[in-house]
This record gives C-alpha cells, sequence and structure tokens, in this order.
C-alpha cells in the first residue's frame, strides 16, 4: 500500500519527465494496439472460419510468433530500418514510431491467433444459419466479428498488456532517450540499474495502476 501511494504522489507531482514518460508509453501501446488489431483480427477472423489445405500449417506459424521473443523483434525491425538497412531511408531509428513497428511486429501474432481460436468456436454454426439465409461470405465475415466482439475486446486487452509491459524491443530500436523514447518499462531498467529501487517500484505500481485504469474501462464491454 506504501508503494502505491508513493506511485501516486509520485504521478501528481507533476514532474516534467514522469509525464512525457507516461504520455509516451500509452502513445505506443494505443497506437501499436489498435494497428495490431486492424490488422489482426479480421485476419484471424478469415483463418477461423475457412477451411483450406494448408490452414494447420499457417496456425502453427501464427502460434509460434505468438512466443517471438521481443529482443528477436526488436533486432528484425533495427535491422530493417537502420540507416544502411532497406528501409532505412524512412529514418524513424530512436523515435516512437519504430517503437509502434516494433509492438506491431510482436502484437499482431497474438491478436491474430486468439481471433482465430475465438471464432472458429462459433464459425461453423454461425456459417450454416448465415448460409441458410443467404448472407455473403463478407457478411459473414461481419456477423462472426460482432458475435465474437467480447472475446475481441478481451484479446486487444492482451495486446495492449504486452504492448505496455514490453522492453527488450522498444529499449533496442527507441534507445530508452529522455523526453523522447523513455517509457515506463525502460524507465523501471534504468533506475533499477542505478540503484533507485522505491522509485523503480514506484514506477512498476504506477505502470500496473495504469493497465488497471484500462481493464476497468474496458470491463463492461468485455463482459457483454
Amino acid at each position: 500500500m506504501e508503494y502505491i501511494k508513493q506511485a501516486i504522489h509520485l504521478f501528481l507531482s507533476g514532474d516534467k519527465e514522469l509525464l512525457q514518460i507516461v504520455r509516451t508509453t500509452l502513445t505506443m501501446s494505443v497506437f501499436s494496439t489498435v494497428i495490431s488489431s486492424v490488422i489482426g483480427l479480421p485476419i484471424g477472423v478469415a483463418l477461423g472460419r475457412a477451411e483450406f489445405k494448408g490452414k494447420g500449417i499457417i496456425l502453427r506459424i501464427t502460434n509460434t510468433l505468438m512466443g517471438l521473443p521481443p529482443v528477436a523483434a526488436g533486432l528484425i525491425v533495427f535491422m530493417l530500418f537502420r540507416s544502411v538497412g532497406p528501409l532505412g531511408s524512412f529514418r524513424i531509428m530512436f523515435s516512437v514510431r519504430i517503437m509502434v513497428v516494433a509492438q506491431v511486429l510482436l502484437i499482431t501474432p497474438v491478436i491474430m491467433g486468439l481471433a482465430a481460436s475465438a471464432s472458429n468456436v462459433k464459425a461453423k454454426s454461425l456459417t450454416e444459419t448465415a448460409k441458410g439465409i443467404g448472407i455473403r461470405p463478407t457478411g459473414q465475415i461481419y456477423l462472426l466479428m460482432r458475435e465474437c466482439a467480447p472475446q475481441f475486446v478481451g484479446i486487444m486487452l492482451v495486446g495492449f498488456g504486452r504492448s505496455i509491459a514490453e522492453v527488450g524491443a522498444v529499449s533496442l530500436v527507441g534507445g530508452n532517450i529522455q523526453f523522447k523514447t523513455r517509457v515506463m518499462t525502460t524507465a523501471i531498467l534504468l533506475e533499477t540499474n542505478k540503484g533507485n529501487f522505491d522509485t523503480a517500484i514506484a514506477l512498476t505500481m504506477l505502470l500496473l495502476l495504469i493497465s488497471l485504469v484500462v481493464n476497468t474501462l474496458a470491463y463492461p464491454y468485455w463482459r457483454k
């Protein structure tokens, strides 16, 4: 409880660096979760309801990528976007944008795999009913996504949780630059390495409080 009070006091102190860290953390996490959901949910639903040769291989690859180590994702993005890399002309290294790219690479397989699993449960019965009343395949996907909406909210929360708690990839491509790319996890790591354990614990509690607020706001939609 004492550390929770310290975390709240730390946030309410109005420290410019802390506010910048919180803002960068939320910006990175929200954008990466939204982009990953826009990509992963439709593909996951289509994969979950469809039956075709090679589906098992795609699902196994997706499930394997769900466990992709963050530092590996960071390394891939770093090699692609470094100054001499194939995408170096974008010049977004050590910025929030490149951190979002790394997070999308990490989160999209998670959202895709979980969406495929969730939609597969309801796909058969719903597809048969939809065909019986003449709904086209695109309409069937939309109907299935509506039917699975509560599960998808939960899946998005899983993606958000992985994004906000990640440290390896964002450190590698973001550089943990003060007032620019430092997020809460990298700040916790920095304070721990400096021996400022009270500050590190307070930041950890603040990170958990932010996650709790986000989950509390999404809870009514998740439980529908």
